[in-house]
């Protein structure tokens, strides 16, 4: 597979349903709950077979967003890309707590062309100059992501929480850097913007590639997009969550495909 396509794969491998896939999109900090003068973290973000292990792609960093404590933007330092994995710094000025996130979206096409098979994968600006108008047999998904993780330097802060009302988006009723083994937190998931009832959640404790079990936790959002988990242990965490709809932005589009995936960390009580 030639440069160009790898990383066009790569692109798109994140905003696919990820239960739908053998490899899981992570974003990993060195740190989620800091303190002191002048606090940094590095981040690994990959796709791996085996979670938090680095042994298939980097996750691209095109769409990378660090939210701050007072929700403007905040710009990743010394980011690199290797052959496994993707890293860069975050210099946590600001005490209160920061969103750091991938977010992908993007089109798949398929068609006949000349009696042969054709596919093709971008964006919804380039669909229109790049798949034919007259398309025999055209059938079009679009799709989108979210990847991200939650660091807090100091006290805990809700400013960077905030839902942005577009895809799959988790929302804390617990705050996400306060997590403890053996309690209770809650939260909510929205799709653009609304409460997501009846999504089912798979959570998966860090530490799979040395047991011969997932021994993923499992629960299902309510009503009103709510769901609680008690973690058994401290660790890091990896929680996701997809699901498919007609609501495309795209009038070929005949489905959307909506993923979530969120790394946290639960501290020892």
């Amino acid at each position: 597979m030639n440069a160009p396509v790898r990383l066009l794969a790569m692109a798109f491998a994140l905003v696919l349903p990820l239960s739908a896939q053998a490899h899981k999109a992570w974003l990993l900090p060195s740190a989620t709950v800091l303190s002191g003068e002048d606090p940094w973290i590095t981040v690994d973000a990959a796709v791996s077979n085996d979670l938090f292990y680095f042994n298939h792609v980097p996750l691209r960093l095109d769409a990378l967003a660090i939210t701050g404590p007072d929700g403007k933007p905040v710009q990743a330092e010394n980011r690199a890309s290797g052959k496994y994995r993707s890293s860069f710094d975050v210099h946590l000025t600001q005490p209160g707590t920061y969103r750091i996130a991938v977010v992908s979206a993007g089109l798949s096409a398929s068609w006949e062309e000349d009696d042969k098979p054709k596919r093709w994968r971008g964006n919804a600006e380039k669909f229109v100059d790049e798949v034919p108008k007259d398309a025999k047999n055209l059938k079009v998904s679009q799709s989108a992501g979210r990847v991200e993780t939650f660091v807090t330097a100091g006290r805990p802060s809700d400013t960077a929480l905030k839902a942005t009302g577009a895809g799959l988006e988790l929302v804390a009723v617990t705050h996400p850097n306060d997590l403890f083994a053996g309690e209770a937190a809650t939260f909510k998931l929205l799709l653009d913007g609304r409460p997501a009832p009846d999504l089912a959640i798979e959570i998966i404790p860090d530490g799979i590639r040395y047991r011969d079990k997932q021994n993923e936790l499992a629960a299902t959002s309510d009503k009103d997009g709510q769901f609680s988990v008690t973690w058994p242990n401290a660790g890091r965490y990896w929680l996701e969550t997809s699901m498919v709809d007609d609501k495309t932005s795209v009038p070929q589009a005949t489905q959307r495909r909506v993923s979530y995936a969120v790394t946290l960390e639960v501290l020892p009580q």
